[in-house]
Parts: structure tokens; C-alpha cells; sequence
């Protein structure tokens, strides 16, 4: 399959996704507001992901997906393939489950102490139950979650990426109902914010079980019978933990980042969480689309490339991955950087997310987006790591970028905030970016070639040109930012549009896109 068809249908979906994660956040929003127990339910939602990221989509992901590719693929008996993978999957599900559910029975004693650690001192009693008992509610999302992951491999490396890139779907259509209803509780029958605010809570759970059955019928429709024995090491399962450890304890690194991104937020003050929450949704839009889908589409061809030997493949299918994230990341991030207030205000202004909120959040936003180009090509320079095997590399990055972000954090949040804090995650990211591709060339894995690096000259030209263009257009449309529905609506296609024309325009015009290498990639087979 190509790659270009692969990353279409996971980007698809994850579109589909963020654009219903964005619907969920806009009605959360204008519900619930950016306040002491929003930033508390955000709080919350974000510990069991950290973990999630941590153990299933990082380190797990690196490790299963080449190892059940090379089961399934390996003989050339299609069923001795298919048998093989079965049992490897079987053996590692047999282990994985009491471990995840062991670590959640550890957090859900320890959660006290956890929110203690996190929340800002002197630590506000009511405050602080509501935050320990959302973060227990929800905590359990990890263990299901997981085995989402786990189902989620086995399918991508039959190359069947559409239900591990629709599932997250079906928790932002969950939420959005709780949501909803909330609101008619609060209007119809009386109930308070806080209360509905817990429902909001069981209502991950319950999406997370949703998710879990989906990618079970999948995962069965696609002959691999997934099936519960006693717990046993196996080699298989001693090998896939000897690889996945490095990768968690890199992928440790950016958790720790992110808790304590966390921990710097709750000191600044009440709403922090929130209006780096929202910033983060605009901010995640293009890098789900782009960066994850094509992380998530490189890592089986890359392995086979790597196992085979086929430099010339590997070298070929990296290239595309970083012109083709690029392309559509680097407009993204000036766009948003631009437009950061306007598009806040579009999507979320309303209800009890007031302008002062918006503004507040867009300030977030315009800082946090100038990372964007190195949070995507993280996620597309560590599966050449990963499909060689090596998920210790990626481990120091994440580890150096640590040390920058909390440096940075005590150097610049008293006196610039929250926004000093989204400063500080993107200086990390270079930072990351950096010695990653250091490694890679150092190591002979892969050097950008001279071609590509003009091309994406030319995109910073192109995605310039789109600024200039959306500087103006976005004063011209001023007053229709806060307006009724319709009105927002036409002003945020009105830049998107200006945006689309001028950036692809200009691109073609001065030769920042590969037009033949384009071409290559929609046909069925890559050449």
C-alpha cells in the first residue's frame, strides 16, 4: 500500500476525530467554562493518558508492532504466520492485563498523594477531593485503553489502520452526550456544575469500554481470536519487555514533561489548565493529523525496509514522510500563530467561556504552535529508532528535552505564566528534534537529501506569503469573530480558504512541492 493512501486513511479519521475532540471541548467549554473544576476534571483526564502514551501507544507500540509483523509475515506459510502471531499476541495479552491492572489498583490507593504532589500549595480541601475523585473515576480509562493498543498493533500490521484510527472517536461522541445532557440537567432539573462535571468523569470510563469492544470484534474479524491464558514469560514476552523498557522510560521522559507542565500550571493559577487544555486542542488538530498518522503508517514499512536491507526504501519512505508532514504542518503552525485569538474566539467564546477567556488562550496557543513543526517531526524521525530496534536513542532525546523544559519553566514562568510555560515545551521540542536527527546522520540511518531541504525552503516562502495574507484578511473579519454562529462559520472558512489559495498557490509557483514524487505516491504500489 502506499504511503500517501495509508496516512489518508489514518489522517481521515483522526480528522473525523479532533474535529469531534473539537466539537467535545467547544461544548465543554461553553457548559462548564476554564475554572477551578474544570482545570480539576482536566487534571484528572490527563493522568490516566500520561500513562496510556506511556505504556500502550510509546513503549508498546514500539516494541509489538515489529515483533508481531515479523511472526505474521515471517514464514511463508500464510497459516503457520497467522498461528504464530496469535500466540504471541495471546502470551503478551496474558501478562499485560494483570499488570495494568495491578498498576491501576496501586494509583487508584495512591491518587491522593498524586493530586497532593501536583496541586498548588496551601491545597484547597474542596478542591482537592473533587480532583482525587475525578482522577479515580477515570483512572481505570488506562487499563482499557491498553488493550484498545494492544488490538489496535495486530491490525496495523495487517495494514488495517481504519478501526485503531476511528476508536478515539467514539469517546469524544460519548462525551459530547454527557455533555449535552448535563447542560439539560443544569437548565431542567437544578443540578450544579460539580455534578455534572462528575458524570462528565464516568463517562470516560464508559466510552473506554465502547472502545475496547469495538476493537475486539475488529481484531476477531481479522482471524486473531484474542484469548486470555495463565500469566507466563515466554521468551517472546521477555524479549518484547527487554525492547519496550527503553521506550518507556523515554517515553517516561515526555510524561514527566507533561506532569510537570502540570505541576507548573496549578501554581500559576486557577483556569491555567484549562486555557493551556484548549490551546493544546488547536495545537493537537494538525499533529494528530499529520504527525501521528504518519508515525503510525511508516513504522511496518520502514521495519520491512530495515529487516530486508533496503536502504534505498527506508531512506525513500523517511523523505516522504518528512516532506509530506511539512507541507502540511508548517502553514498550519503560521495560520495558527496568526489567527490564534480569532480561532479561539470562533470555536470556543460562548456560555461561560467569556472573551477575557479567549484571549487568554489564544496567547497560549500563538506560543505554543511555534513548536509544531518539531512535535511532528519527533513523531516521524523516531520510527527509524524504532524500526531498527533501537528505542534507546529516542530515550536520551526525550530525556535532554526534559532537562531544557524544566529548566526553562523556573527561568520564565513567574514572569510571563502560562505563556511561558507553552515557550518552554517548544524549546524542548527543537531541542529534541535536533539531536534526533544528529543521531540519524551520525549513525549513516538517514541524512535529509539537498533536494528535499530546498523544497522545504520553498514551503517557508510559501507558508510566508500565507501569512502576509491572513494578517490582512484576519483584520478585515474582526467583527465577525464574536458573532452569531453563521457569521463564525464564514469567517473561519473565509481564512482557511484565503490560507489554502495563497499557501498552495505560491508553493507550486516557486517549486516547493515534488509534483512527480506526489504523482509516485497515489499510485497503488510505490515505486
Amino acid at each position: 500500500m502506499s504511503l500517501l493512501k495509508n496516512v489518508g486513511t489514518i489522517g481521515g479519521l483522526t480528522m473525523v476525530s479532533r474535529i469531534a475532540g473539537m466539537a467535545r471541548e467547544m461544548i465543554f467549554s461553553r457548559v462548564l467554562g476554564a475554572n477551578a473544576v474544570t482545570d480539576a476534571w482536566f487534571q484528572a483526564f490527563i493522568i490516566p493518558n500520561v500513562f496510556r502514551r506511556l505504556f500502550a501507544e510509546g513503549a508498546f507500540s514500539a516494541a509489538f508492532v515489529p515483533m508481531f509483523s515479523k511472526r505474521l509475515h515471517g514464514p511463508e506459510n500464510m497459516e503457520q504466520g497467522l498461528e504464530d502471531a496469535r500466540s504471541f499476541s495471546n502470551a503478551v495479552l496474558s501478562v499485560f492485563l494483570p499488570v495494568l491492572i495491578a498498576l491501576c489498583a496501586l494509583f487508584e490507593l495512591a491518587m491522593p498523594g498524586v493530586i497532593w504532589v501536583l496541586a498548588d500549595k496551601p491545597v484547597d480541601p474542596q478542591n482537592f477531593a473533587i480532583a482525587v475523585d475525578f482522577a479515580r473515576i477515570m483512572f481505570p480509562y488506562i487499563v482499557l485503553v491498553s488493550l484498545v493498543t494492544l488490538f489496535t498493533g495486530m491490525l496495523n500490521s495487517v495494514s488495517r489502520f481504519a478501526p485503531g484510527a476511528s476508536f478515539p472517536i467514539i469517546l469524544n461522541l460519548v462525551l459530547i452526550g454527557a455533555l449535552l445532557g448535563g447542560e439539560w440537567l443544569i437548565d431542567n432539573r437544578g443540578y450544579d456544575m460539580v455534578e455534572v462535571t462528575y458524570g462528565v468523569a464516568w463517562a470516560v470510563t464508559f466510552g473506554g469500554v465502547i472502545q475496547l469492544a469495538w476493537l475486539y470484534y475488529w481484531s476477531r474479524v481479522e482471524g486473531f481470536r484474542p484469548r486470555l491464558m495463565w500469566p507466563k514469560i515466554t521468551p517472546e514476552v521477555k524479549r518484547l519487555s527487554i525492547i519496550a523498557l527503553p521506550a518507556a522510560i523515554g517515553g517516561g521522559a515526555y510524561q514527566i514533561n507533561t506532569l510537570v507542565q502540570l505541576y507548573f500550571l496549578n501554581q500559576i493559577g486557577s483556569g491555567s489548565v484549562s486555557y493551556m487544555n484548549y490551546a493544546d486542542r488547536l495545537n493537537q488538530l494538525p499533529l494528530g493529523i499529520i504527525g501521528i498518522a504518519l508515525s503510525t503508517a511508516i513504522l511496518p514499512t520502514l521495519s520491512r525496509f530495515v529487516g530486508s536491507k533496503n536502504t534505498e526504501g527506508a531512506d525513500r519512505i523517511q523523505s516522504d514522510a518528512i516532506e509530506l508532514s511539512m507541507l502540511l504542518t508548517i502553514p498550519a503552525a503560521v495560520a495558527l500563530a496568526i489567527c490564534a485569538t480569532p480561532f479561539v474566539t470562533m470555536i470556543f467564546q460562548g456560555g461561560r467561556f467569556d472573551l477575557a477567556d479567549a484571549a487568554a488562550t489564544g496567547e497560549v496557543l500563538a506560543a505554543l504552535v511555534l513548536g509544531l513543526p518539531a512535535f511532528v517531526l519527533v513523531k516521524v524521525l523516531v520510527p527509524n529508532f524504532y524500526a531498527r530496534s533501537d528505542t534507546r536513542t529516542p530515550v536520551y532525546a526525550a530525556f535532554i528535552s526534559l532537562t531544557v523544559f524544566v529548566a526553562l519553566n523556573f527561568a520564565v514562568m513567574t514572569e510571563y505564566g502560562v505563556v511561558g510555560v507553552a515557550y518552554a515545551s517548544v524549546v524542548g521540542a527543537w531541542i529534541n528534534v535536533i539531536f534526533l536527527y544528529i543521531v540519524l546522520v551520525k549513525r549513516g540511518y538517514y541524512a535529509i537529501p539537498l533536494p528535499l531541504v530546498g523544497r522545504i525552503a520553498r514551503q517557508l516562502v510559501a507558508a510566508a506569503a500565507m501569512g502576509v495574507a491572513l494578517w490582512f484578511a484576519r483584520d478585515l473579519l474582526t467583527g465577525w469573530f464574536s458573532a452569531g454562529l453563521f457569521a463564525r462559520l464564514g469567517a473561519l472558512l473565509a481564512l482557511v480558504a484565503a490560507a489554502a489559495v495563497v499557501y498552495f498557490g505560491v508553493a507550486f509557483a516557486v517549486g516547493a512541492i515534488d509534483r512527480q514524487r506526489i504523482a509516485a505516491l497515489t499510485k497503488k504500489k510505490a515505486p
